[in-house]
């Protein structure tokens, strides 16, 4: 039996977000400043800069989180690497090293709270479900899910787009019911989503943050030819074709910021 004070009932906390096993707290101020930081800190939440958490509830489900992300827990919670086999093991390390993700991703279990580090990155919950039940994220993304989601590395449709869009030639993907979390760079309210029916969505930048796993992923020319592409005043765009949705964020990532 535990009870917990003066964090959620906080007056300078709010819960933001509630879906499936997680909640994402925000915290309205930073007390914990000096003379010295107090204006830069003022302003910053002034600006909707501020530390959020994820908060799973491991009643409701167990979660998988990004290796190194536990901040506490409390309660009957347990720690397992959610390895099943020596072939689960060389396949998540297959994995891992492919999409940049770290191969073992800690399970928790039990049915008490686990609380993950603070970020000012903002915290995005999204159910597989309206996904279709696949979805890719974009390279270092994943901040949690529920455990009944499967993670696959996804491949590019075409191998030389990788090398020509200096991007990875797999990403992960998440498929299954239940939901996840993801790190965004702008918040939800900004983040735009396009949704696809036998049609074609181009981006110049990484600017996609999810899309579903029936689309085809590849990097392209922005233009027919070389001389349209230069004339374009693009290069390389990412291509999504096929049927799905994509989120995609269209107020980050800005160059020189």
């Amino acid at each position: 039996m535990y009870q917990i004070k003066n964090f959620t009932d906080n007056d300078d906390v709010r819960v933001i977000d509630r879906l499936g096993a997680f909640e994402v707290v925000e915290y309205q101020r930073d007390l914990s400043v000096t003379p010295g930081s107090a204006v830069t800190a003022y302003y910053s939440s002034q600006m909707n800069i501020r530390k959020r958490q994820l908060v799973c509830h491991l009643d409701r489900a167990p979660v998988t989180v990004q290796a190194g992300s536990m901040q506490w827990m409390v309660g009957d919670v347990r720690a397992t690497t959610g390895i099943k086999g020596v072939g689960d093991l060389l396949g998540k390390a297959v994995r891992g090293k492919v999409t940049g993700e770290a191969a073992i991703k800690p399970e928790y279990v039990g049915a008490g709270l686990l609380v993950l580090e603070p970020t000012y990155k903002h915290l995005i919950l999204l159910d597989a479900a309206e996904w279709g039940g696949g979805v890719v994220l974009d390279d270092g993304l994943f901040c949690a899910c529920e455990s009944t989601l499967q993670h696959k590395a996804v491949m590019r449709a075409n191998l030389s787009s990788a090398a020509a869009g200096n991007e990875g030639l797999f990403n992960l993907s998440l498929n299954g019911r239940g939901v996840f979390c993801v790190e965004s760079e702008c918040p939800r309210e900004e983040l735009v989503e396009v949704a696809l029916e036998d049609d074609v969505l181009k981006i110049d930048g990484s600017f996609a943050i999810a899309w579903s796993r029936s689309l085809s992923f590849t990097v392209e020319r922005s233009g027919k030819s070389l001389i349209g592409s230069a004339a374009s005043g693009e290069g390389l765009v990412n291509v999504y074709r096929g049927t799905g949705r994509v989120l995609m964020m269209p107020t980050a990532r800005m160059p020189g910021v």
